[in-house]
């Protein structure tokens, strides 16, 4: 797709955004992914790697959990589904492990994996980001967790 600076930022991008600079008053600039596949979105993370010394924010954002089902079920009254739980602890803890194999191979390694994600284009820009942080020694931090709207808003800084 060609540039159009007539479009707005996907919301995956627009909401964090939101809350993280309010004033909208940092440049942005949003790249498509171009795949799905965790390696090849973490090599792209360690080539966007550089920019972080010169104070650019590498973001991967999409929701660490995003089931419409789950939604529907808080939404009637009923409990928070615990197949999102599940995930986001799993995932919260490979992360936290540094446990980069597991998390590539989440699709048979992760909890309700199929449930906390119908489609996996909001979980795996996180790889991206992972990706910018694998040739330092950052480890990954939690700066937001919860759930909202039955899903986990669990936001991670890599320092």
């Amino acid at each position: 797709m060609r540039d159009d600076p007539t479009r707005g930022l996907d919301h995956g991008a627009y909401m964090p955004l939101l809350f993280m600079y309010p004033a909208a008053d940092i440049p942005v600039l949003q790249i498509s992914m171009p795949s799905e596949d965790p390696q090849a979105l973490m090599e792209l993370g360690r080539l966007l790697a550089p920019l972080r010394d010169e104070g650019v924010l590498i973001m991967g954002s999409g929701f660490l959990t995003h089931s419409f089902d789950a939604i529907r079920q808080v939404m009637s009254g009923r409990p928070l589904p615990q197949g999102v739980v599940e995930f986001d602890a799993w995932a919260a803890e490979a992360l936290a492990r540094r446990d980069i194999d597991a998390l590539v191979d989440y699709r048979r390694r992760a909890p309700a994996v199929s449930y906390a994600h119908r489609t996996m284009d909001h979980f795996v820009p996180l790889f991206i980001s992972v990706g910018a942080s694998l040739d330092t020694d950052a480890r990954s931090r939690t700066a937001i967790e919860g759930f909202w709207m039955a899903n986990s808003k669990r936001s991670l800084e890599f320092s």
